[in-house]
């Protein structure tokens, strides 16, 4: 397996983790994400870092009907979510899927940039979740150094489209993860 792989893997298995916790009476709470409720914030991490993971492996646009499905709906959404976070983990498993580019509808890109970006999805969002439900997420090092290398690489296109905002200051002693969380314009620290 290869190292995005790898990271893709960590990421998803705390991002499986922090979901396991969630309350349904904690869905409709704000969450850290600007504008959002813990369900939006639920509902855009299933949707683009489980279903999204998959399709992009067998290239396949999302269908509409998956876009517009209020995931927590499913008293069990969060074992359903690790349910299909490993579906597509299994997916990129083909060395084939790592080759050629994916068409993501809105962008056309080599798949390993894809996988890359995902990882960022799922560690950025993940935290966003366990921030907004008094949980922690946690990745190693090494992970936390991939996902720093993603973000700085694709701020300034975030930053235009309002996934990021402003970076923060982070102390010297700041993890790698930490300097990308505050590269995406989020406190560390909250």
């Amino acid at each position: 397996m290869n190292a995005i792989h790898t990271h893709l893997t960590v990421c998803a298995a705390e991002a499986a983790r922090v979901a396991r916790g969630v309350t349904a009476d904690q869905l409709a709470q704000p969450s850290v994400a600007t504008d959002w409720t813990v369900r939006e914030l639920v509902n855009h991490l299933v949707l683009y870092s489980a279903h999204g993971l998959e399709r992009r492996a067998l290239r396949e646009q999302l269908p509409e009907a998956t876009v517009q499905r209020d995931f927590t709906t499913d008293a069990d959404w969060a074992e359903r979510y690790a349910a299909q976070l490993d579906r597509a983990l299994a997916a990129w498993e083909k060395p084939d899927v790592w080759e050629g580019d994916v068409d993501t509808g809105h962008s056309v890109l080599p798949a390993p940039e894809i996988a890359s970006l995902i990882v960022m999805e799922l560690a950025l969002h993940g935290w966003d979740l366990a921030r907004s439900t008094g949980e922690r997420l946690t990745l190693p090092d090494d992970t936390g150094t991939f996902v720093l290398a993603v973000v700085d690489e694709h701020a300034d296109l975030y930053r235009q489209y309002e996934g990021f905002v402003a970076p923060l200051e982070v102390p010297e002693n700041a993890s790698d993860f930490e300097r990308a969380l505050a590269a995406s314009g989020r406190d560390p620290r909250a």
